[in-house]
């Protein structure tokens, strides 16, 4: 080789782990509060030669600034990404909402043609979502929807009542099929309903006596009530058994409510069987001596095999539609065996 040729180029591994140096792509959750991030990550944040962030307003910039990162609003290209590493540069990319998918798969194109040194590629997830996050991607999508759908913004209690009631019976059902696909979208149909109905209280009543509530006030009321009745857990009481679980509960129910019948909370919109096992089941707690009515009719004879079940410890709505499912099957075999 004399000495006019040019010198051939540097296979990428003649080349230092230094000289081609590093991109860090950190990630966050808009589901955690903004400046809420790991230790790791801010060492990153104050340890690169460079911050970018293609987004001037994500929620993370007036933290970070104020922290003392110097963040510069730019999107370059996964090849100008790749050259401003040069020198064994370390470049922070903040990602945008969308994920900044252009950018990651140039990155990939370019390591993959194997005719570039690239830097190293780390994805640094600077926040995780906690248990129950997707619950405010839910609140958000409802608050939305209730202002820009022509059918929601419409909704009221009164109109959506009848829905809770189907996807309590859908969920129900889909918990005696035993299908966990059904009852996990049938879970989310009976979630929705309570969503957005909070989310029509956050108006306020009809009346101006009505004061308005949100999502936020029926989580932290069923807290309360949970935290309360469960003193074996959360206080200094103990219960090494249903039945005294069961106990703690009924106590701490009847110090909250101060009924003066055993019939009070019961609905009596629900369905018949339903009903006198509920109105049966306090009245044996409460070791009450009722005469059961007699008379004539069905409705009479449903009453008492109704009271039977449930001192017998079988739900007798549940028995009955079972049974009724298992009419449905002989109604659809006799039908199969005529067509």
């Amino acid at each position: 080789m004399n000495d006019t040729e040019p010198t051939p180029p540097a296979a990428a591994s003649d080349l230092s782990e230094e000289s081609v140096g590093r991109v860090i792509l950190l990630t966050t959750s808009h589901r955690v509060a903004p400046g809420l991030l790991s230790w790791p990550a801010w060492q990153a944040l104050h340890g690169a030669d460079e911050v970018l962030c293609a987004d001037a307003a994500h929620p993370q910039l007036p933290y970070l600034r104020e922290a003392g990162v110097r963040v510069e609003q730019a999107a370059p290209t996964a090849q100008e990404l790749v050259d401003a590493c040069a020198g064994g540069r370390t470049l922070l990319v903040i990602a945008t909402a969308e994920g900044d998918r252009p950018l990651t798969d140039g990155l990939a194109r370019l390591a993959g043609s194997g005719r570039i040194a690239m830097p190293d590629l780390e994805l640094l997830p600077a926040s995780y979502d906690l248990p129950g996050a997707r619950l405010l991607d839910l609140v958000q999508v409802m608050d939305r929807i209730r202002v820009e759908c022509p059918w929601s913004s419409r909704q009221t209690h009164e109109g959506l009542a009848k829905y809770a009631i189907e996807e309590a019976y859908e969920l129900v059902e889909a918990i005696e099929q035993g299908d966990r696909d059904e009852l996990r979208e049938e879970l989310g149909d009976v979630l929705l309903q309570v969503v957005f109905h909070a989310r029509i209280a956050e108006e306020g009543g009809p009346d101006e006596d009505d004061e308005p509530f949100s999502v936020d006030d029926v989580a932290g009321g069923i807290v309360d009530k949970l935290v309360h009745r469960h003193p074996h857990v959360f206080g200094d009481d103990s219960a090494l058994t249903p039945e005294e679980v069961k106990a703690h509960w009924l106590r701490t129910k009847a110090e909250e409510k101060q009924r003066t019948s055993l019939t009070e909370g019961i609905p009596l919109g629900q369905p018949a069987l339903a009903l006198t096992a509920k109105l049966s089941s306090r009245v044996r707690t409460a070791g009450l001596e009722v005469a059961v009515p007699t008379g004539e009719g069905v409705g009479y004879e449903l009453l008492a095999l109704a009271l039977r079940a449930e001192a017998e410890g079988v739900d007798p709505e549940a028995a009955l539609r079972g049974a009724a499912r298992a009419y449905r099957d002989a109604v659809l075999a006799a039908e199969g065996a005529g067509a």
